[in-house]
C-alpha cells in the first residue's frame, strides 16, 4: 500500500510500505476513506516532536471502513464506517478509568502517527479498536466526521473546558486556524458575552466571524489596549492560545484580567517565557493539555443533530495519492488560504 512516511525533519515521501496486519486481539484493520493533515504533523516535520522516528507513517485523523478485527474486538465489525480517534485508549489503566485517555498507561494515548504508524495511508492498524473508534451515523459525512477526529474535541476540552468558559465571559481566542475556529464554535455553547478572535490573516478573521466571533482583531492593532477598553480596563476572562509559539502564549497572559484563565492548546516546539514577576499577584490560572477525546461521543451527537456546524472548515480537497500536494498547500496557509485539507480514497 501507499503511505506518507516521515524520514526526519523536513523529509517525507508518499511511498510503498507493507500492508498493516493484526498484531493484537484488540486491533482493527481499517481502509482509509478520508483523512486530513494536522498542524501537529507540520510540527513533526519541523523536528519539534523528536519522539517521532524516521520511517513512521504520519497522521492521526481519519474516517474509514473496518476490514478486519482481532479476536477480542466486540463493538465494531467488518463493514462498519468509523471515526478513528486521534487518541487511543486501553480502557483499563488508572487514567483511562478517569476518562483521561490522552495519558493512557496501557499503550494508548497519542500513538497514531507518533509512536505507532498512523492513518495517512491506504490502510491502517487501529489498536484498542473497541475504545478508539466510533461508528458513524449515516447523516454524518466523511468530511464532517474528520473534524471530530481531533480539532473539535481538542478545542472543546483543552481550550473551552480547561478555560472554564461560563455564561457572560469575555473569551479571546488567539489564532483563527482550525483549532481556533473550533474553539470559537464550541465556546459559544456556554453563552459568553463576547468572543474575540485575534489573527493577522484577513481570511482567517473573516472565517472567525463566520463561525461566531463577535469581534476580530489583528495583533498589530494594540490588542491588549483594545480588549482592556472593552472590559472596563480589566481584560478578558479567558484567553485560548491556539497557535503554539512563544509570542502568542505570552500575549494571552497579558490579555486576561486578575483571576482570569489562559488555556494553552497550541503545540509548542520552543520555550515561552512565563512572566511570573507580573502574574503571581494576579490570581491567574494557566492550563495545558493533550486532548482526551472523552467528549467525542457528545460532539458527534451534536453534529449529527445539526447543533454544531463545521461547514467551511475544509477549504481544499484532494485524492489520497495527492498527499504531497496537500501537505504543500496546508503548510503554506498564508499563500493558499488553507484551513483544513481533506483527502479522499477513490
Amino acid at each position: 500500500m501507499k503511505a506518507l512516511v516521515f524520514h526526519g525533519p523536513g523529509k517525507r515521501s508518499w511511498a510503498d510500505v507493507p500492508d498493516p496486519a493484526i498484531q493484537d486481539p484488540g486491533d482493527a484493520i481499517v481502509r482509509i476513506d478520508a483523512v486530513t493533515i494536522c498542524g501537529t504533523d507540520l510540527h513533526i516535520l519541523k523536528g519539534d516532536v523528536p519522539a517521532v522516528e524516521p520511517g513512521r507513517i504520519l497522521g492521526h485523523e481519519a474516517v474509514g471502513t473496518v476490514r478486519q478485527t482481532g479476536a477480542s474486538v466486540t463493538t465494531v465489525r467488518p463493514g462498519d464506517r468509523v471515526l478513528i480517534s486521534c487518541i487511543s485508549a486501553c480502557g483499563r489503566c488508572r487514567f483511562c478509568r478517569q476518562a483521561q485517555y490522552g495519558q493512557c498507561l496501557g499503550g494508548g494515548g497519542w500513538i497514531l502517527g507518533h509512536r505507532a504508524d498512523g492513518v495517512q495511508a491506504e490502510y491502517a492498524r487501529v489498536p484498542f479498536a473497541d475504545t478508539s473508534t466510533h461508528v458513524l451515523p449515516e447523516q454524518v459525512t466523511d468530511e464532517t466526521a474528520l473534524m471530530l477526529a481531533d480539532i473539535l474535541p481538542t478545542s472543546y476540552e483543552v481550550g473551552v473546558l480547561n478555560g472554564e468558559v461560563t455564561p457572560g465571559d469575555v473569551v479571546v481566542v488567539v489564532g483563527a486556524g482550525p483549532i481556533g475556529l473550533a474553539a470559537i464554535l464550541t465556546a459559544r455553547l456556554f453563552s459568553p458575552s463576547r468572543v474575540i478572535a485575534v489573527d493577522p490573516a484577513p481570511q482567517r478573521r473573516e472565517m472567525a466571524a463566520h463561525h461566531g466571533a463577535h469581534l476580530t482583531l489583528e495583533p498589530a492593532c494594540g490588542v491588549v489596549d483594545r480588549i482592556a477598553g472593552l472590559t472596563d480596563g480589566l481584560g478578558a476572562d479567558v484567553a485560548i492560545e491556539a497557535v503554539g509559539i512563544p509570542d502568542t502564549f505570552e500575549l494571552c497572559t497579558r490579555l486576561i484580567r486578575p483571576g482570569g484563565r489562559v488555556a494553552n492548546v497550541g503545540v509548542h516546539g520552543r520555550p515561552a517565557t512565563l512572566h511570573l514577576e507580573d502574574l503571581w499577584i494576579r490570581n491567574v490560572k494557566i492550563t495545558t493539555g493533550l486532548v482526551d477525546t472523552s467528549s467525542t461521543p457528545t460532539l458527534l451527537r451534536m453534529v449529527a443533530a445539526e447543533q454544531l456546524d463545521v461547514g467551511g472548515f475544509v477549504t481544499h480537497r484532494f485524492g489520497l495519492p495527492e498527499m504531497q500536494e496537500a501537505y504543500d498547500v496546508f503548510g503554506r496557509p498564508e499563500e493558499s488560504g488553507a484551513l483544513k485539507v481533506a483527502l479522499f480514497a477513490s
